[in-house]
């Protein structure tokens, strides 16, 4: 049966060639990604008994994503999507060959299998921004959801099949051979997507410089409530939650039976937990809101957590495990979705890697504490000082930071005619000055508006600066100035127009009183007054 973009079901978008065609790419590097953790983490604690060296592995792993997470995203929003993905599975089969080298001629010591697996790391830090941009592009946005719950399918899927091949391997010939395999894998990965039939089509205006798309991204962010809201919550959920992950090779080592099948039992039920819960996404995200459903996630979390610090005997472990990994996919895609909806195209890719290195970050930060509080106490202690403070911290911050903010509509407007400039400076700061006249009545309504949503929405498109002048003389009349980095800058605003914005647009001049629009002025800054 045809697929029409009203399918919402959870399998809809696989009707698509392309999405289901990099889907299984994506598999095929989310499978190669826990292999390389698993066999690492294991390798660790034959390396050394030390939990902060075991919990290392998990911060060297996730800290480049939060290093590189931005600039990664602004290359990927400028390049070609399709060769820079390209690009980062070549990345990765190349260190997962160098990594197998070192261990076949016996040369890893705690300090190279970091710094590989930091090299590794580096890898995911630049090829995620890009899939998570590419998404939107692959299917009808009715069906984005359901295509990041089928993202969430095949990290967890991967979280299956990747610990279960890693520990067949690691038992019976070795973890070279694991990061043999994580090279082919990754190969395959690269083949698949050198068979994506997408063309770039290059900005007119030319490619943002690198640290001005890095500013424009990161302000973009910091002006939606929204936004932050969920970068917020993301963090607290895996700066906590990353302390099972990070110690979990020495629970399982210590339970019953304790050994690599242990700790590939385990990390299988976490993603089979996490696949089962993808199934109930769609009723859960009608009935609670994104704040509800996000609490829901951090309490079966910490309840995993919780029975993880008190049982020694798989068959209560794995049930625990289980409950985490639906956690885990209830929490990141609530909260993936919510980012992706908020972020126009324009922006995704930025947007999208600072949410990664919201994830990485606190990942990071997390397993490094932990590690240390582990250390200094004892793993089953660590773990329910994380489950308590987990839940607490998320409650705290539902209860005084709660999302009230309305879904903005964020299609693509082309409503203003591009400035035309007979000789356009080639550098240079531009100002902006647009004149209103307002009804001295409605001065204060006016002026709530231009402070607020007036302010966040030119910023939130790239200006350096924004101001709002009142004339002493005549009460009516004010002027907005906004500042941008360049022509080209300026130019580009027009391009990132949404149908919100388009309403603000609106909101705008229906205070204004004057027979003729608002006046408009361009001008080049010839000097900065700045400082001294």
């Amino acid at each position: 049966m045809p697929d029409t973009p009203s399918d919402t079901s959870p399998v809809a978008p696989l009707k698509h060639l392309d999405f289901r065609m990099l889907w299984i790419a994506w598999l095929f590097a989310n499978v190669c990604m826990w292999m390389n953790d698993v066999a690492a983490a294991w390798m660790m604690t034959s390396l050394t008994d030390k939990p902060i060296w075991v919990a290392l592995v998990q911060t060297a792993s996730t800290l480049p994503v939060f290093l590189l997470g931005l600039p990664s995203g602004a290359l990927a929003d400028g390049l070609d999507r399709k060769r820079y993905f390209l690009v980062t599975q070549l990345w990765v089969a190349v260190i997962a060959s160098v990594l197998s080298v070192l261990v076949f001629l016996d040369m890893v010591s705690p300090v190279v299998l970091l710094a590989l697996t930091f090299a590794n790391g580096v890898g995911l830090a630049m090829r995620w921004p890009v899939f998570a941009a590419i998404v939107p592009e692959l299917v009808p946005r009715p069906q984005l959801p359901a295509a990041l719950a089928l993202n969430g399918v095949s990290m967890n899927a991967s979280r299956i099949l990747g610990p279960l091949l890693a520990g067949a391997l690691i038992a019976s010939a070795g973890s070279a051979w694991v990061f043999l395999l994580n090279a082919v894998l990754s190969l395959g990965a690269a083949v698949i997507i050198s068979r994506w039939q997408r063309e770039h089509v290059p900005n007119p205006l030319g490619r943002e410089r690198l640290l001005s798309a890095m500013r424009v991204g990161l302000q973009h962010v910091l002006q939606s409530d929204t936004l932050k809201g969920a970068l917020l919550r993301i963090a607290i959920f895996f700066f906590h939650s990353t302390a099972l992950m990070a110690l979990l090779p020495l629970l399982a080592r210590g339970m019953d039976g304790g050994g690599a099948g242990m700790f590939t039992l385990l990390l299988a039920s976490m993603g089979a937990g996490a696949i089962s819960a993808t199934a109930f996404l769609p009723r859960l995200r009608k009935r609670y809101s994104r704040d509800g459903l996000v609490f829901r996630g951090a309490t079966l979390q910490a309840a995993s957590m919780a029975a993880m610090a008190a049982v020694t005997t798989p068959w209560l472990a794995v049930p625990a495990m289980f409950l985490g990994g639906a956690a885990w996919i209830t929490t990141a895609n609530t909260l993936s979705v919510s980012m992706q909806m908020n972020l126009p195209d324009w922006v995704r890719a930025r947007g999208m890697s600072i949410y990664q290195m919201a994830i990485m970050g606190a990942s990071a930060a997390g397993a490094a504490l932990w590690g240390q509080i582990a250390t200094a106490t004892d793993v089953r202690t660590c773990l329910a000082v994380a489950a308590v403070s987990g839940l607490l911290v998320m409650w705290g911050v539902n209860r005084f930071r709660p999302d009230t903010s309305q879904p903005a509509d964020l299609t693509p407007r082309r409503v203003f005619t591009l400035p035309t400039n007979d000789a356009p400076p080639a550098d240079g700061r531009v100002l902006i000055t647009i004149e209103y006249q307002i009804d001295p009545a409605r001065i204060a309504e006016f002026r709530e508006l231009m402070l607020t949503e007036g302010r966040s929405g030119r910023l939130r498109h790239g200006a350096l600066s924004w101001e709002l002048l009142h004339d002493l003389n005549d009460p009516g009349r004010f002027v907005e100035m906004i500042v941008d980095e360049s022509w080209t800058d300026h130019l580009r605003r027009f391009e990132r127009v949404t149908a919100a914005d388009e309403a603000l647009r609106l909101r705008k001049l229906a205070f204004h009183v004057g027979e003729a629009p608002p006046l408009v002025r361009r001008s080049l800054m010839e000097t900065t007054v700045g400082p001294g």
